[in-house]
């Protein structure tokens, strides 16, 4: 990791631990991130100039409509990527995760790039690996878990391959 890069993290990391950016950050930070896609194309992400970031692209668990949802994400090591449905501390999960269960087949655009992906929640023995990760990546990110009152569900997107249509 660069390292300036390094020392933003660790002046922000703890600042988005606060009650004050907890508060904040669900009504300004959405705005900001579609404005920032709008202009770049979706090659980039506010989140991405700290952390690896994603926007998932879900069918809506009740309206079957596209839903698109920026998301900081951790690779796995093994080209999957995971997620969690921190949703900012607050006490209920965010709808992205309702949808990955009613509908596990989404899409996600990583620097401009969109690739098919199959949704799985993480089992309950793979939780504190998952974690483990995550917090390598970002310090202290569980404490939304901890300070939501809720199991937050935590989610691994594997990447499918796309099937070439058959040809007559």
């Amino acid at each position: 990791m660069p390292k300036v890069q390094q020392v933003v993290r660790s002046v922000v990391s703890p600042l988005t631990r606060t009650r004050l950016f907890r508060r904040l950050a669900p009504f300004l930070l959405p705005p900001v991130e579609a404005a920032l896609r709008a202009i770049t194309g979706g090659r980039v992400q506010l989140a991405s100039l700290l952390v690896p970031s994603l926007v998932l692209r879900s069918t809506g668990a009740r309206t079957g409509l596209p839903r698109d949802t920026p998301l900081m994400y951790t690779p796995d090591g093994r080209g999957r990527a995971i997620v969690a449905g921190t949703s900012f501390a607050r006490e209920r999960h965010p709808a992205w995760t309702y949808n990955l269960m009613a509908h596990p087949d989404a899409t996600i655009t990583v620097r401009g790039r969109t690739f098919a992906v199959r949704a799985d929640r993480v089992p309950a023995a793979g939780r504190d690996a998952a974690w483990a990760r995550i917090e390598a990546q970002w310090p202290g990110y569980r404490s939304y878990e901890r300070d939501s009152g809720r199991t937050v569900r935590l989610f691994v997107l594997q990447p499918v391959a796309e099937t070439a249509p058959a040809r007559d």
